[in-house]
């Protein structure tokens, strides 16, 4: 299962504050896709599966569906708010490697 650091947990809380509705998941998936062959997707769902793999992170709730959840096992979710980046990105022990844009991975 993906964990989330402290500052990633704090800045998604943020942003489902934002949107309104605090029953709100944060979905993170692993999809085909990307010049690499599979691609990360992250999304606020109110939808979760029976068999999706549930955690809390600092009250912020996170879902994987059982076709991602070995592809994330061992994975965090980081947030970084810099001069020279700012964002989400997935630091990923099970990639062997990653495009030229860093947006794929196999």
């Amino acid at each position: 299962m993906i964990t989330l650091s402290e500052l990633a947990a704090s800045k998604v809380k943020e942003l489902i504050a934002a949107e309104g509705d605090d029953t709100l998941a944060l979905r993170v998936a692993v999809r085909p896709g990307g010049c690499s062959g599979m691609s990360y997707e992250m999304f606020f769902d109110g939808d979760v599966a029976t068999d999706d793999v549930e955690a809390m992170f600092n009250g912020v709730k996170v879902v994987v569906d059982q076709a991602s959840a070995p592809y994330l096992d061992g994975a965090v979710l980081e947030y970084k708010d810099g001069l020279m980046e700012t964002g989400f990105s997935i630091n990923n022990p099970n990639v062997s490697r990653t495009c030229g844009c860093g947006q794929s991975f196999s």
